[in-house]
């Protein structure tokens, strides 16, 4: 009896024996994984593993965000959509309901119009025509993105924001560095261009192109009278609003109300643009009615839009989700600090940002300073303390390294509890990088679930972080803006809405120069860029 015991015993302790090494060996494994790939809470993804995101346990109260959203997705081919809220604070910003009708209005336009439609294709056969027609039931705007995420967030809400003003479908020419980077925003359609497009090339068109309206005003071309019919306009036009845009080139002619009437009458219109030209929209009297109508409050529209419009597609949330359950879930706030080296024009030491960092976050009140005399707490105080956790997000590693060290070496004055966290460094800005845009639009989402932010003055990075966040950022100055930045480390933002770097400087019934910071009352010099003319939305 006893001998059969013992031997019934030996296959249960070996078994225990091997499931002991299994965890360990997973607990080791799981010390070298990159921090984007650590499982987390409530989805179906493994250790490492490929396993698409599954929907969340908990039930968000708003998944619709107040009717911003349609309810006509299926949930599993975006989980970011309505998930949002699980991660995102309550937006505390009015929605007009206009604008709502005006997004169900648009998404039924798109999904009659889009591609692989019979109107789509009767719209794709006018191109080869070489001239417009009012006949058509659909008309078209084609952006080209450009730039940075940041950068190309901005440009794809701003060409949303003119397709809903002139009842244009939008439709994004897909670069392949922007593949599964985000989900389609409209019901039962598409929002990309198909390959076959007759159109090719529209990355490498320029301020040069000879068929862009400021080329063809500029050679007489074009007719410009606003009676012309659309049978004597072009059936497509490409407009040219990137950075280098100049008044000499006359692509400034598109924000003129006479130029929008012409534009109106054009079949296609392909789009290039790497800036937040919306406030530049805001100073056409064309469309101040209906602008007024969709956004009482000037500067939420991006913040209305950007959520309506940008959801990371699976691979990217799936990203997003496991940084975040697994490192900024326990504190009882979140800090966002966005740090960008402008090491071309605005160069700052590592030494110079990290100091710029504590004394604004701990002037401001942000983070408590710390006492440099102590190197321990109390363990009365640890047990009771409440903690806060940073996240730094930075293409370098040396700022989260010294920031880490402060609060990891010495304790806090208020006896808070400091965790800094870095999901990345890249080093360096990595275009037409696919995996370098998944991180990059990870970090933007997790920084828009903080409490509080932190961002670089002019950086388009952070402008989307707090924009779709909702709550305004303290800038870290830039030197190009205040050389002395140590006696200003930072500034409260004093509107919510991106600034327009590169505005029109036109006077559209002169055809000299003119302020567009001098034309509409909410349209003003931006608060985070003082070294040229350069113009946000305020309230």
């Amino acid at each position: 009896m006893g001998t059969s015991s013992c031997s019934a015993s030996k296959p249960l302790l070996s078994l225990l024996a091997f499931l002991t090494v299994l965890l360990l060996v997973l607990i080791t494994l799981r010390d070298q994984l990159s921090p984007w790939t650590i499982g987390f809470r409530g989805v179906g993804v493994t250790v490492g593993g490929s396993t698409e995101p599954t929907a969340a346990a908990a039930t968000p109260k708003d998944r619709l965000l107040g009717g911003l959203l349609s309810p006509d997705f299926d949930e599993q081919s975006c989980l970011s959509r309505y998930q949002i809220t699980l991660y995102r604070k309550t937006s505390t910003h009015i929605l007009s309901s206009y604008l709502l009708s005006k997004l169900r209005k648009y998404e039924a336009l798109h999904k009659k119009c889009g591609p692989n439609t019979p109107l789509f294709q009767k719209s794709v056969e006018q191109i080869k025509l070489n001239h417009s027609t009012d006949q058509l039931e659909c008309n078209y705007v084609v952006l080209s993105p450009f730039d940075g995420i940041g950068n190309r967030m901005l440009s794809i809400t701003a060409t949303f924001l003119y397709a809903l003003l002139t009842d244009r479908v939008m439709l994004i020419h897909l670069p392949e560095d922007m593949d599964d980077l985000l989900c389609e925003p409209f019901p039962g359609t598409t929002w990309y261009l198909p390959s076959d497009f007759p159109i090719q090339g529209l990355e490498w068109f320029n301020t040069h192109s000879q068929n862009s309206y400021g080329y063809l005003v500029e050679k007489n071309l074009i007719n410009t009278d606003p009676k012309a019919p659309p049978s004597s306009l072009p059936s497509s036009i490409y407009v040219h609003l990137m950075n280098d845009m100049r008044e000499a080139h006359l692509h400034v002619r598109f924000f003129c109300d006479d130029d929008q009437l012409i534009i109106s009458k054009i079949n296609w219109v392909l789009l290039r643009t790497n800036q937040y030209i919306i406030p530049g929209l805001f100073i056409i009297p064309k469309y101040a009615e209906e602008l007024e109508r969709m956004f009482p409050s000037k500067e939420t529209v991006f913040h209305h839009l950007g959520r309506y419009l940008l959801h990371p597609s699976n691979t990217v949330w799936g990203m997003i989700m496991r940084y975040h359950d697994s490192y900024l879930t326990k504190s009882k706030e979140t800090i966002g600090i966005q740090i960008r080296n402008y090491s071309h024009w605005a160069p700052i030491s590592a030494e110079n940002a990290y100091e710029q960092v504590v004394r604004c976050t701990q002037q401001e009140l942000i983070l408590p300073s710390v006492n440099l005399n102590q190197s321990h707490t109390s363990p009365l105080t640890s047990t009771k303390a409440t903690s806060k956790t940073v996240l730094l997000v930075s293409l370098s590693r040396d700022v989260y390294e010294r920031l880490y060290n402060l609060y990891y070496e010495h304790p806090t004055i208020t006896g808070e509890l400091i965790s800094v966290y870095q999901p990345s460094h890249e080093e360096q800005q990595k275009f037409f990088n696919k995996f370098h845009n998944y991180k990059a639009m990870a970090e933007i989402w997790l920084l828009s679930f903080s409490d509080v932010l932190v961002t670089t003055a002019v950086s388009t990075f952070g402008y989307v972080s707090y924009s779709l966040a909702g709550i305004k950022p303290w800038y870290l100055w830039t030197a190009i803006l205040d050389r002395n930045i140590t006696n200003h480390p930072c500034r409260r933002a004093l509107s919510l809405d991106p600034c327009y770097h590169t505005p029109p400087h036109f006077n559209c019934k002169t055809g000299g120069k003119a302020d567009p910071r001098n034309i509409v009352p909410y349209v003003r010099q931006c608060d985070d860029y003082t070294h040229d003319p350069a113009i946000k939305l305020y309230d």
